[in-house]
């Protein structure tokens, strides 16, 4: 009897990622307490990239283990095994964390989507910007202490919308670095109030060629420090009181801003399939993490998306 080919949905992308290698970073995690089964650690970031790609809480990612096929064959768990309870999957998450393995995993998957030509290094583009993300606890309400509830790590944030209205948001920013072809290399987060630009430079990897980003980021400052890495600027150009755009910074603004797009694309993919727009815990490290997860898993469907396109072309 045939396999369905809905359990086959997630077999392109299990072929894709040399998980050997992703085991060799994951050697000195250890998700074992006392009188508990130690889970393959390997096993555990593959339920942590499920858990992103079906935006799904620690309580309903261990149902789903529980219950769905696919989701057991692409950890390779069988029928007549348990699985993974939410508190195993929340100590894994924070263990990763601990250990520092977040940006080391990320950067190992992109390298291997290098090495198969999914990413492209060659005169490389770096597009920077800022997205906001809702705290979990984001309403000033009282306990019966009458302490404020708010999470303390995060802050307001107020942004002008497309129809003019300004919107004020308590929680915090998703900084990020994407290539032009929506891959993320990096991220970091903060507190909703910090201005966008305070992280430019530390978002950058260092290899870029061309640097795009909106005009929040353009200063003088920038300017120089662009010029100074010999990497070409292409941050929006800003109006300022009694001067305004030339013909020329306009037509810089708008091809640049096509580029720019990217970025937006890519935070619109992320806030409606990966859960991006809300936070799920408490404080920037575990949110941080969880973005680290969300940065990953991206990649890894964006790459097979890529290459099942060249595939049928």
């Amino acid at each position: 009897m045939s396999e369905h080919d809905a359990l086959k949905e997630l077999d392109d992308i299990n072929a894709l990622i040399n998980w050997k290698s992703i085991e060799q970073h994951l050697t000195q995690i250890h998700s074992k307490t006392r009188g508990e089964r130690a889970w393959p650690p390997l096993m555990m970031f593959k339920v942590l990239l499920l858990q992103s790609w079906y935006n799904l809480s620690d309580p309903a990612t261990e149902k789903q283990l529980a219950r769905d096929l696919l989701f057991r064959r692409f950890i390779d768990l069988s029928l007549s095994e348990t699985v993974p309870d939410h508190s195993s999957i929340w100590r894994f998450r924070n263990g990763l964390q601990k250990q520092g393995l977040y940006e080391v995993l990320l950067s190992e998957i992109n390298n291997q989507l290098v090495q198969r030509g999914l990413i492209i290094r060659s005169g490389e583009v770096s597009i920077i910007d800022a997205s906001v993300i809702q705290a979990q606890r984001n309403r000033p309400n009282k306990n019966k202490n009458d302490e404020n509830t708010q999470d303390p790590e995060a802050g307001y944030n107020v942004k002008t919308a497309s129809d003019g209205k300004r919107k004020t948001t308590y929680g915090f920013k998703a900084h990020m670095n994407v290539d032009e072809d929506g891959f993320i290399k990096g991220h970091q987060m903060s507190a909703g109030n910090l201005h966008d630009s305070q992280v430019f430079e530390s978002l950058l990897t260092g290899n870029e060629h061309q640097v795009y980003a909106d005009s929040a980021y353009k200063s003088q400052a920038h300017d120089q420090f662009l010029a100074s890495k010999k990497i070409t600027n292409k941050v929006l150009e800003r109006a300022y009181r009694n001067k305004t755009l030339t013909e020329q910074q306009k037509e810089h603004n708008r091809y640049a801003s096509q580029i720019r797009s990217v970025i937006e694309r890519t935070f619109g993919v992320l806030k409606k399939y990966y859960g991006l727009g809300q936070a799920r815990y408490l404080g920037i490290v575990r949110n941080s993490a969880r973005i680290s997860m969300m940065c990953m898993a991206h990649n890894i469907k964006r790459a097979a998306a890529i290459k099942s396109s060249f595939l049928n072309a």
